[in-house]
């Protein structure tokens, strides 16, 4: 923020008084003359008050005016140029008064109505010397003080300034600390409002990532499923093929039972025949039935240990320890990655990952699957 933008025309303005000002300030009290004004021989200009201060502190047993014994003169240095003024019995009070500044001040003051004098009536007094404002400024001791703490006081070796100077000067330098402050500020809260974009840009990198992370862990979930539907049905197959062959081994067993147990019938029936001639013209022919049914084989069944499914069981265990080892990658994603979990070529590298974990499944389900389809053939 540039504060001086808009003092431009005031201080545009202001300039020429302010030239005119500087001629017309009090060597003594560093202001604007106060009435009267007296001119010394060197031609130089002092309020009256102020060089009659300068006199008493020079003469200070020289009688003042409405005293009963008459007074002597006396002499002092001008403060501008160091010049010796000799003064009669009349004192300041001799010497005469300078007109045409005292108009010109009077002139000065109704064309600026600058506000600084309207406050100087406000001005705090020296402690030292009651009846004197302070319209000064010490560089040295950088303190505001009066004009005779400057004459003969404290300060009087010190380097000073006219108040009004000093305050504008470091009025001056408030103003370019307070742009520099508000300029520090805003960059403060441009860095503030970075630093919230990055904790939004955090929070929402850290959302995606974690819907990313899900469809990854939901793609596993699936392939698991997947897998595990295909290995159900590997032992379905398996069960459906044993269980097939014992039933028609036992469809074959009960067809030889039901004839084994006609054929008794029969014999029963043919042993209660009474008369002998009739008996054996069915005898021999029973005979060779029976004979044919107990020369047929019934020796093929389940080898032991044929209803054992226990060859289907799985070892997970290094696969679930390698899920447990499961990582963020500390490489940067490539392009391919980078845009979502959406991407064919990511998912298809997840499915190689997990197919390389299910291998030696694979590998153990092989000879399971080959047996029982040998082993039926094997035994008729």
């Amino acid at each position: 923020m540039n504060f001086a933008v808009g003092l431009k025309p005031l201080l545009a303005e202001a300039r020429n008084m302010e030239s005119l000002e500087k001629q017309l300030i009090c060597p003594i009290c560093l202001e604007m003359f106060t009435k009267p004004v007296v001119i010394l021989p060197c031609q130089h200009n002092l309020c009256r008050k102020c060089a009659n201060d300068v006199f008493q502190a020079s003469n200070p047993l020289w009688q003042s005016r409405g005293s009963s014994a008459v007074p002597s003169g006396g002499r002092f240095r001008c403060p501008s140029c160091r010049h010796e003024v000799v003064l009669d019995r009349h004192g300041v009070y001799g010497l005469q008064r300078n007109l045409l500044v005292e108009n010109i001040i009077d002139i000065y003051k109704q064309e600026s109505a600058r506000p600084l004098h309207a406050k100087a009536e406000q001005h705090l007094m020296c402690e030292e010397h009651e009846d004197e404002r302070i319209n000064i400024y010490c560089l040295r001791c950088e303190a505001p003080t009066c004009s005779l703490c400057k004459v003969f006081g404290a300060h009087k070796d010190c380097e000073v300034a006219p108040l009004p100077a000093v305050y504008q000067r470091q009025k001056s330098e408030l103003s370019d600390g307070i742009a520099m402050l508000v300029a520090g500020n805003d960059r403060i809260q441009a860095i503030i409002t970075q630093m919230e974009e990055i904790c939004r840009t955090i929070e929402e990198n850290s959302r995606r990532q974690k819907q990313h992370l899900g469809l990854r862990f939901d793609s596993l979930y699936s392939i698991l499923e997947e897998r595990k539907k295909e290995l159900l049905q590997s032992i379905a197959r398996e069960q459906e093929a044993k269980v097939q062959r014992v039933r028609g081994l036992i469809r074959q067993y009960g067809d030889h039972l039901e004839a084994s147990s006609k054929l008794v019938e029969s014999a029963i029936q043919a042993m209660e025949e009474p008369q002998m001639a009739v008996y054996l013209q069915h005898s021999k022919e029973l005979l060779k039935k029976i004979t044919d049914m107990s020369k047929v084989s019934m020796s093929s069944r389940p080898e032991p240990g044929y209803e054992n499914m226990d060859h289907f069981s799985i070892n997970v265990d290094y696969v679930a320890e390698m899920l447990r080892t499961i990582e963020f990658q500390t490489e940067p994603l490539g392009e391919d990655e980078a845009d979502g979990p959406g991407d064919g070529s990511e998912a298809a590298a997840d499915e190689d990952r997990l197919d390389s974990l299910e291998a030696p499944e694979a590998t153990e389900d092989v000879g399971p699957r080959q047996k029982p389809a040998s082993s039926p053939h094997g035994q008729h």
